[in-house]
C-alpha cells in the first residue's frame, strides 16, 4: 500500500536512529504528501530534524512514545536507522497498561538477539493499535535489484567468494547475530557481530595489514536478512561509507539481498564503487547459485 493511500488513516510516525536511512524515509514520505512525525532516539541523534515535526526520547520511554502517538493522531509507524546501544532494563519506562509486560521485555533485552528485540518492539507498538510498516513501502526505490548496479562486475574467483559468504551469513543470521560476512580466497574471515558492517570491515583492514590475509587474493562482503527476520525493521544496508571500507578491506566489492536489503544513495554508491573498481550486485536466494550465473 503507498504511502499517499494510507495518508486518511492517520499520520505517518518515522522512529529514526542513526545513519541516513531516516532521512531518506522522510524525504519519501514527504514527496508522497505526507508529513511525517519524527521520533528520534536520544544519544542515536546525528542529524537536525529542523523543517519536520520531531521530538527526542530515551530508547526505552514507551510511555513518551505511546503519548506521542496518541497526541499526534499516529497510526502508521516506520523503524529506521541504527541503535548503537540497546537500553538497559532501568531505563525501560511501561505504560500501565504494558507494566504486566515488563519480566519478558527485560528478559528479551538481556537475552535476545537484535532481531527478537525488534519483534518484541514491533508487538509492543502494534499492541497499542499502531500498524508498523518497512522503510521499503515507504521508499521503495532503495531496495536492491538482482545483478550489478555499476560498471563493475564480479569475476569468478568473486562468485565463488559470494557462495561462501552467502552460506555464512544465513547460518550466522539463523542465531540472529548479525547480517554479514568476508570471505577471501574461499575462506570465511569475518562474521559480522555486534560491532556492525563498518566495525567488521575495519577489522578485515587490521588483519589485511597484519598479514593475516593474503594480499593477492581479493574477497568479498556479503550482506543477508536474517531467515528469521520480520522484514519491516533492520533490513540490511550499504552505503558510499560500506564502499569506502569495503576498499579500505582490499576486497573486490559488495553483494546484497535483492528485494530484502537497501541500498542508501544509489547514485552516489555507484559512483564511489566504480571509482574504486569495485562491484556491487543483487543476489536471490530463490535462484540457482544466486543468480550469479
Amino acid at each position: 500500500m503507498s504511502p499517499a493511500s494510507d495518508t486518511d488513516k492517520g499520520r505517518l510516525a518515522i522512529i529514526a536512529g542513526n545513519g541516513l536511512l531516516p532521512s531518506y524515509v522522510a524525504e519519501a514520505a514527504r514527496a508522497a504528501g505526507e508529513e511525517p512525525f519524527v521520533i528520534s532516539l536520544k544519544g542515536e541523534l546525528d542529524r537536525s530534524w529542523e523543517g519536520y515535526d520531531h521530538a527526542v526520547i530515551g530508547v526505552g520511554d514507551f510511555a513518551a512514545l505511546y503519548g506521542l502517538f496518541k497526541r499526534n493522531n499516529i497510526t502508521r509507524v516506520v523503524m529506521s536507522g541504527g541503535v548503537r546501544r540497546r537500553p538497559e532494563w532501568r531505563e525501560v519506562r511501561p505504560t500501565w497498561r504494558t507494566i504486566a509486560k515488563m519480566p519478558g521485555v527485560v528478559r528479551t533485552l538481556l537475552s535476545g538477539g537484535d532481531d527478537t528485540v525488534l519483534q518484541m518492539v514491533i508487538k509492543l507498538i502494534e499492541d497499542d493499535g499502531r500498524r508498523v510498516i518497512g522503510a521499503q513501502e515507504i521508499a521503495p526505490d532503495l531496495l536492491a535489484a538482482v545483478g550489478p548496479i555499476g560498471a563493475m562486475q564480479p569475476r569468478n574467483d568473486d562468485k565463488t567468494d559470494i557462495l561462501k559468504a552467502a552460506a555464512a551469513a544465513e547460518a550466522l543470521g539463523a542465531l540472529d547475530v548479525g547480517q554479514g560476512a568476508v570471505s577471501v580466497g574461499g575462506r570465511i574471515v569475518a562474521l559480522e557481530g555486534v560491532e556492525g558492517t563498518d566495525g567488521m570491515l575495519e577489522r578485515v583492514a587490521s588483519l589485511r595489514a597484519a598479514g593475516r590475509i593474503s594480499p593477492r587474493r581479493r574477497g568479498v562482503l556479503v550482506k543477508l536478512c536474517k531467515p528469521q527476520q520480520d522484514v519491516r525493521a533492520d533490513l540490511p544496508s550499504i552505503g558510499v561509507s560500506t564502499v569506502m571500507n569495503v576498499k579500505a578491506a582490499g576486497l573486490a566489492g559488495i553483494a546484497v539481498e535483492a528485494g530484502r536489503a537497501l541500498i542508501l544513495d544509489r547514485k552516489a554508491v555507484i559512483t564511489a564503487a566504480d571509482e574504486a573498481g569495485l562491484f556491487v550486485c543483487g543476489l536471490d536466494r530463490g535462484l540457482p547459485s544466486w543468480g550469479l550465473s
